[in-house]
């Protein structure tokens, strides 16, 4: 059964398709350059541009696939969460589609077609029921109990800012440009020598596995405002940025598998794409016995294989 997987929740417009868990095609056009001068994702902008060239990447993933909507048997589409006329967009015209070929549709979690993308890749034999899920992207940072396709109970969510976001804040706080995540990435590998700047980890209740990063991207506000900015300087703020948002993140994960006793740690999102963030994950899994598994960085960002392989596993008619 090849599925037709159609994504537009945000700023990448992208089509793919997915056979037997096989990606025979994923193609990405995204409008990242479009929004650069603002900091951030414009929604209409996002949403204009999705219209513009849904169709010819659609095509496009079609012929790369060497496939004809003859040949596809269901299409899944991102429904939510996402900004809402980027979602519009996708899905009105996966609707189109389904009914004007008479194909099945079904209606795709984005954040769960992130977990998900781990079963695209080589090691996806490993992984087994029940899993610690954990999205970390630009719009949400949630880690869930995954009993199966259809059973992702979220324990823990942010608060107010996503991961994601607090790195493009913290970037535009620095100038340093957009999106934040990789500049801040590449500016916290310059750091060598020196006192890292104690940031704070914002913990939260006892018990508790939700985030809040409001705090730590105000700290660093307020510390840019006292100091004169240098490159060296940047990058000893990136690195001590990234260390105390990615603390959070690893007890929040090592704390939820010891409570559940749950041995698999499944990672999704474009933040994952960060090697330092990878580093401390497996370093305090490997600690805690704990299996842990994250996509290649193309399946990390926002893609369409995702979303049909997820598609293609629940195999459910919506319309």
């Amino acid at each position: 059964m090849a599925t037709l997987g159609i994504e537009t929740s945000c700023d990448e417009t992208a089509c793919a398709v997915v056979e037997k868990r096989k990606i025979l095609s994923n193609i990405v056009s995204s409008s990242v350059p479009l929004h650069a001068k603002y900091g951030g994702v414009v929604p209409e902008i996002a949403s204009r541009f999705h219209i513009e060239y849904i169709n010819r990447v659609t095509k496009k993933a079609l012929r790369a696939a060497g496939k004809t909507l003859g040949d596809i048997d269901l299409v899944a589409v991102t429904g939510a969460p996402g900004l809402p006329g980027c979602l519009l967009t996708g899905v009105s015209f996966a609707r189109a589609l389904s009914y004007s070929r008479n194909i099945d549709l079904i209606n795709i979690n984005h954040l769960h077609a992130h977990i998900y993308a781990n079963f695209l890749c080589k090691d996806a034999a490993l992984i087994r029921f029940p899993f610690i899920g954990c999205v970390v992207s630009g719009g949400h940072t949630n880690i869930f109990i995954c009993k199966s396709f259809r059973d992702f109970d979220i324990i823990g969510r942010s608060r107010d800012d996503a991961m994601g976001e607090a790195f493009d804040k913290v970037a535009k706080i620095l100038g340093i440009g957009y999106p934040g995540g990789p500049k801040i990435e590449r500016y916290a590998k310059r750091f060598r020598r020196g006192t890292p700047i104690k940031f704070p980890r914002a913990y939260l209740d006892k018990g508790s596995y939700d985030f809040s990063l409001s705090g730590v991207k105000t700290a660093v506000l307020y510390h840019v405002k006292k100091k004169k900015m240098n490159r060296k300087e940047i990058a000893r703020i990136a690195m001590s940025f990234q260390e105390a948002v990615f603390d959070v993140l690893t007890e929040r994960i090592k704390r939820a598998a010891k409570k559940f006793g749950i041995k698999s740690v499944l990672l999704g999102g474009g933040v994952i794409s960060n090697m330092r963030l990878r580093e401390k994950l497996k370093c305090a899994c490997d600690k805690s016995e704990v299996q842990i598994f994250y996509p290649p960085p193309v399946l990390c960002v926002d893609n369409a294989a995702m979303v049909a392989g997820l598609g293609e596993a629940l195999n459910k008619k919506w319309r």
